[in-house]
């Protein structure tokens, strides 16, 4: 995506969402269960609003790839940091 969007400007979002998927069937070298752990969410906010959402269920790829189209509402900036992107209005 562009690092900064003008108002009324459409952009494509593309999103590859990268973590430790577990399934929860596997057993660690003791026996034990490993418990599940996988993405049920995904959600994209602009100024703390949902602007893109999507449950997520099983038989999901383990690194999901998501790509949907946006329209800026007003002028802003997209930064990201680890697990959070997050956009900052420019006026």
């Amino acid at each position: 995506m562009p690092s900064v969007a003008a108002k009324g400007e459409t952009f494509q979002v593309k999103a590859l969402i990268s973590h430790q998927m577990e399934t929860g069937l596997r057993r660690d070298p003791k026996g034990d269960v490993i418990p599940r752990t996988i993405i049920n969410k995904f959600a994209c906010r602009y100024n703390d609003i949902v602007v893109f959402g999507v449950d997520l269920h099983e038989a999901m790829a383990a690194n999901p790839y998501i790509e949907f189209y946006l329209r800026a509402t007003e002028s802003g900036r997209w930064s990201s940091s680890g697990r959070r992107m997050a956009a900052t209005p420019t006026h």
